[in-house]
């Protein structure tokens, strides 16, 4: 076998290193061929080199020392069995020479590990450690206990003292407030102890939404801010030994060594992974006309207004169903109110710099969250640039945002935080991908994109989060059944990537749904033009009814669907002295914008349960002789008996 350095203790356990000749460095800093997290060792410790005399150890000055078999060394070289340790971390070196013949009968008593368990060692490596990242490494790692090694990159964590946390806006890191809405399906294929980090504190959810077609055993959806998510799942995976946080960014190219010892690599970063888009090759070119009409690519800007409702959670349902124009998620009030935006007002979300007097779209192409100022002003704390509609309050756009914030029952001073985001959705062809094949240094690496990494999804229906968590469980399911300590091949992955694909139909055909509608007449338009269209002066032809009206027989309808799930719904007279408070132009837009069309996507849920049932053997009847009906050359007796 190849010379490799073997992990004994520590993070490293089980996960071996192939010594190719390349020196091979060990410390703490992370462009290290092994980063080491004890506290005792050095950003650069130690370091293996290739001299005539072998394999050769080398103590770079480190402050606490390199110790080999408990004796402390500046340079040795290594023998077979030999036992690095370094601070509380130790590594075996295996030679490829060999055994002697009259051997050192002391090398007998030392530790070594059990060839068979290294090689059953799964060694994954995670790019990205959002909820759906971390969601997989602990499902994984739950499914395989004792024979994965998994490697988390996110360069939004930082250390502190012994475990990894989240930076927060002190370290430039703006933590994601939003709340999302996980479906029943997807919480409870989590596991329990998951389920218990996340929901055993009951003011850390709540059940918004009302019982719908994803539903199972009749629990409701259960909205939950993505950083209590983010919180729960990173301080699970602290305590894993087998998970392995690292607070930087993945980089593939400073990674390639270390990746080609990996069988597994995840790509989770979200919508615009470098990563994918590495290996973009491999996993073949996006298709984004599938979701494009008349030739143009659709997509939508959303204005992201951080709030707190006054309303009871039946009555902001109810407007938020009724209507396109707005969306509000909430935890008790506390949460998002989403405003689709046409494209002029697109143009008008830009920040300026108060100094230099210019305009940035800070707000528009990060994207930025600015919040509110100690002069009510809203500011962005990366760049120092100022919400420009909140400056010029008399702005068309603005006053639409005072009036999304009277529907749902929001006092200006309540609004405490602006962001925006882009949404747009592209066909993948694949997700799942052979990186590099098997030689004989390197186990073979496949690649797999997860999350928004492989289905960004529009957030409207509330299926992104959905989607990616029910990918990470696929996953972890398909490795965990197919791992048996040899290269992967492409067809252990035939039920994963029928997921994928399931999921990535069902979803987004649903999410497109949220951003076209089609008139009695048969033409598709995109809501944001339809929304546009309603604010154009009216030409006379308006119907005879009102907008108030035409809006109010809408939302009874919708009501009458909704009551016997979500009890505490307003009244007629509630609903119209609400709703008599809006503009007629706000009233139009919400009436022309149309309700949610529940009819189109709602249906058959997408069930990845499917594709991971017990499996049964199946049965390929033998030939048969059509003259006696039996196996042709089956026994006479047989036929006798026949």
């Amino acid at each position: 076998m190849p010379s490799i350095i073997v992990g004994r203790t520590g993070p490293f356990t089980g996960q071996s290193v192939v010594l190719d000749g390349a020196p091979l460095t060990l410390g703490r800093k992370g462009d290290n061929g092994i980063v080491l997290v004890s506290a005792n060792a050095s950003r650069l410790h130690a370091e293996i080199v290739t001299e005539d005399a072998g394999f050769v150890l080398y103590d770079r000055d480190s402050r606490n020392g390199t110790y080999v078999n408990d004796e402390r060394v500046t340079r040795h070289v290594l023998r077979p069995n030999d036992c690095i340790r370094i601070g509380d971390e130790t590594f075996l070196y295996e030679a490829q020479e060999a055994m002697e013949t009259v051997m050192d009968l002391s090398l007998l008593n030392s530790p070594r590990v059990d060839p068979s368990t290294v090689s059953g060692t799964l060694r994954v490596t995670v790019t990205g450690g959002g909820p759906v990242g971390l969601a997989f490494a602990l499902a994984l790692e739950e499914q395989l206990p004792g024979r994965a090694q998994i490697t988390v990159y996110d360069a939004r964590w930082r250390k502190e003292g012994s475990t990894v946390v989240w930076k927060d806006e002190r370290h430039g890191n703006v933590r994601r407030q939003q709340v999302v809405t996980v479906q029943s399906r997807q919480y409870l294929a989590l596991s329990e102890e998951v389920r218990s980090a996340l929901f055993d504190d009951t003011d850390g959810y709540s059940e918004m939404w009302p019982v719908g077609p994803d539903s199972v055993d009749g629990r409701p959806p259960r909205n939950i801010r993505i950083a209590r998510v983010e919180d729960q799942l990173l301080e699970l995976a602290n305590r894993r030994e087998a998970i392995r946080l690292v607070p930087q960014r993945f980089d593939v190219e400073e990674q390639q060594n270390r990746l080609a010892q990996d069988h597994v690599l995840v790509i989770a970063e979200g919508g615009r992974s470098r990563t994918r888009e590495h290996f973009a090759d491999r996993f073949g070119a996006a298709d984004a006309s599938i979701y494009s009409l008349d030739g143009e690519h659709l997509r939508d800007i959303v204005l992201g207004l951080r709030v707190k409702s006054t309303l009871p959670d039946p009555m902001s349902v109810l407007l938020t169903v009724s209507q396109n124009r707005f969306l509000l998620n909430s935890l008790r009030g506390e949460g998002f109110l989403n405003m689709r935006l046409t494209r002029e007002e697109a143009e008008d979300v830009i920040g300026i710099d108060p100094v230099r007097k210019v305009f940035e779209e800070c707000i528009a192409a990060r994207p930025c969250v600015m919040t509110r100022g100690e002069h009510h002003e809203f500011v962005c704390p990366t760049h120092g640039t100022l919400f420009l509609p909140a400056l010029l309050q008399g702005s068309p756009l603005w006053k639409r945002i005072l009036e999304g914030l009277k529907m749902f029952g929001v006092p200006e001073e309540d609004l405490s935080a602006v962001t925006s985001f882009r949404l747009d959705m592209v066909q993948r062809p694949r997700f799942t991908a052979q990186l590099s094949r098997p030689t004989a240094k390197t186990p073979g690496t496949f690649g797999f994109l997860l999350g928004d990494a492989a289905n960004a999804i529009h957030f409207w229906p509330g299926r992104g989060l959905n989607s990616g968590l029910a990918s990470a469980t696929s996953l972890a399911r398909s490795l965990s059944r197919v791992w048996q300590g040899r290269p992967l091949r492409d067809a252990d992955f035939i039920r994963h990537e029928a997921a994928m694909s399931m999921l990535q139909y069902r979803h987004k055909s649903r999410a497109w749904n949220a951003m076209v509608a089609t008139d009695d007449d048969g033409v598709t338009r995109a809501i944001k033009d339809i929304v546009a269209r309603s604010m154009e002066p009216d030409d006379g032809s308006a119907a005879p009814r009102s907008d108030l009206d035409l809006l109010l027989d809408r939302m009874t309808a919708i009501r009458e669907r909704l009551s016997s799930r979500l009890p505490g719904m307003p009244t007629d007279e509630v609903l119209r002295a609400h709703l008599a408070t809006l503009a007629p132009q706000t009233l139009r837009t919400l009436q022309e914008s149309g309700a949610w069309d529940t009819l189109i996507v709602s249906g058959e849920e997408a069930d990845i349960d499917i594709f991971y049932q017990s499996e049964v053997p199946v049965f390929v009847p033998r030939p048969t002789d059509p003259r006696t009906g039996l196996p042709p050359h089956a026994p006479q007796e047989a036929v006798s008996r026949h």
